[in-house]
């Protein structure tokens, strides 16, 4: 979704970097650009004016002017800004002192309330609660049915005693749970009520009737991320009209400009909690604010790619197989192969993990046409292969290649290539195992590293000047030099034989110089 909006931002602070000294008429004309982005991005004409004259003020003050590197301090400028404009700190579920806590989910049609409500149960659940879904729209056909299924697929309760189009009272529906929520021991209760395509005095009405009567703990208004500057106008009359504690944004995979996102929680002044990035249950997570911002500017979001990573690799499965690992390359096996990727498969889709890494964005054609099947590929050829076969592919002749490109309906060629995949893959994870990447300097154990040096193999010399192994002799080379230094001036090259602590060096020099 922010994808235009990102470009356009990391082209800007490309024409900053190698400057060692910004102007002003810099700062105006990367102000300029930035406003340029932010509009056509779609956010409100209020946000980007606030956002652009914030900015210009920190970066025209000292914190820039003093700065060893001005253009990354206008990239942090910025970076704060939009975490700002985000709504600051991640802003967190307030839950009840007697359970059950009770959420209402408020919004128009379409904005995507019903696949929310199962979204947020299934990541409630996940969190150690149990949820109860109440099925509060009966104005919309077919509503319950959907909301059942929802619950039904994300393994939480649902009550739903009215059949919906058109029949039921939805305030009943919603005092009654409150009380069966108590009775079956949900401790949290998501009340999905119904919308409308526009704002009206009906939909107000009733959604501030089951407000006053289940007295929620919390208010979320769902806004469809990719309806822009409505997104902002509807927000405003919930507000007003039945009012809100916090915002989820739903659809944030689109393919919009994702104005909706950086104004709604600077208008309307409630933050941003959630966001619904996909389809399936698991396309769902707290918003954070200083990760989107990350996000938007090109710098990644690892935090959150080590939380799903820490959700799904579990501890002991690691420690199993970083031993394996470490026993000998052979050890690992094509089943091992499987395991792992698999487990890397469950984390969500590729290009969305990949996504997350810092540089990313400079590569995002590539990302985006990953095909996500080729997984799948992998995984049907391992399947077509015998117990023998996975645990020591060596065996793998043409004979037994044909055969296994016949049952997972590939090409030989592919069959072959996995094969090779697999013992390079085998082969550098064995010595990562052990301590060291191949090709990584300064790293140990790794080649010119000095950890693991072939024996027999006579060491390049190093190029500079070679001390004396005699002690008389080196003395007297290092008293010449010295002399030679204060004739020429000191280590720096400085009049006298004089060096860096003789003179008075600005604040932000010293602030770099080691202790004495």
């Amino acid at each position: 979704m922010f994808d235009t909006l990102s470009d356009r931002l990391t082209a800007t602070f490309k024409n900053l970097r190698g400057k060692g000294r910004l102007s002003e008429a810099d700062i105006d004309a990367t102000a300029r650009e930035i406003r340029i982005a932010l509009l056509e991005a779609d956010v409100a004409l209020p946000v980007v004016r606030a956002f652009i004259k914030q900015v210009k003020e920190r970066a025209l003050g000292a914190e820039v002017s003093k700065a060893l590197n001005p253009a990354q301090q206008v990239i942090k400028i910025v970076n704060e800004e939009l975490v700002g404009i985000l709504g600051g700190e991640t802003r967190r579920l307030r839950f009840a002192k007697n359970p059950p806590t009770v959420i209402m989910l408020a919004g128009l049609q379409g904005a995507g309330k019903t696949t929310l409500a199962g979204k947020l149960g299934h990541w409630l659940k996940g969190q150690g609660h149990a949820p109860l879904l109440v099925a509060c729209d009966l104005q919309r056909p077919n509503a319950v049915n959907q909301l059942t299924v929802v619950a039904e697929r994300a393994g939480v309760g649902i009550y739903a005693p009215e059949p919906g189009n058109g029949v039921g009272d939805p305030v009943k529906v919603a005092k009654d749970s409150i009380e069966y929520a108590r009775t079956k021991q949900y401790d949290v209760v998501i009340v999905d009520t119904a919308g409308r395509l526009g704002i009206d005095e009906e939909m107000m009405r009733q959604a501030a009737d089951i407000r006053d009567a289940v007295s929620p703990d919390e208010v979320l208004f769902v806004v469809d991320a990719m309806i822009g500057q409505d997104a902002v106008n509807t927000a405003e009359a919930f507000r007003d009209g039945v009012g809100f504690d916090g915002v989820v944004l739903s659809k944030l995979d689109g393919d919009a400009r994702g104005g909706a996102a950086l104004s709604i929680a600077h208008v309307t002044g409630r933050q941003i909690m959630f966001a619904s990035n996909g389809e399936k249950l698991d396309d769902f997570d707290a918003f954070h604010p200083d990760r989107m911002a990350s996000r938007i500017l090109g710098m990644g979001d690892v935090l959150s790619l080590i939380e799903k990573a820490e959700q799904t690799f579990s501890r002991q499965e690691a420690e199993k197989m970083a031993a394996k690992l470490a026993k000998g390359p052979k050890e690992f096996t094509l089943d091992d192969f499987l395991s792992q990727m698999e487990q890397v498969r469950k984390m969500g889709s590729l290009s969305k993990l990949l996504g997350m890494m810092p540089g990313m964005g400079q590569i995002r054609d590539q990302i985006n046409n990953i095909d996500e099947r080729d997984v799948d590929r992998t995984a049907a050829i391992i399947k077509s292969m015998t117990p023998a076969e996975r645990t020591d592919p060596t065996i793998i002749n043409g004979s037994r290649r044909a055969r296994i490109a016949r049952g997972s309906g590939v090409d030989v060629s592919a069959v072959k290539n996995l094969v090779e995949r697999f013992f390079e893959a085998r082969k550098m994870m064995s010595k990562m195992a052990q301590g060291g990447m191949p090709g990584m300097p300064g790293m140990p154990g790794m080649p010119g590293a000095g950890g693991q040096r072939k024996k027999g193999k006579q060491q390049k010399k190093v190029k500079g000047r070679q001390r004396s192994g005699n002690p008389m002799k080196r003395k007297a080379e290092e008293q010449a030099l010295a002399e030679r230094r204060a004739a020429q001036g000191g280590a720096f090259g400085l009049p006298g034989g004089r060096d860096v602590e003789d003179f008075e060096l600005p604040q932000e020099f010293k602030d770099l110089l080691p202790p004495k």
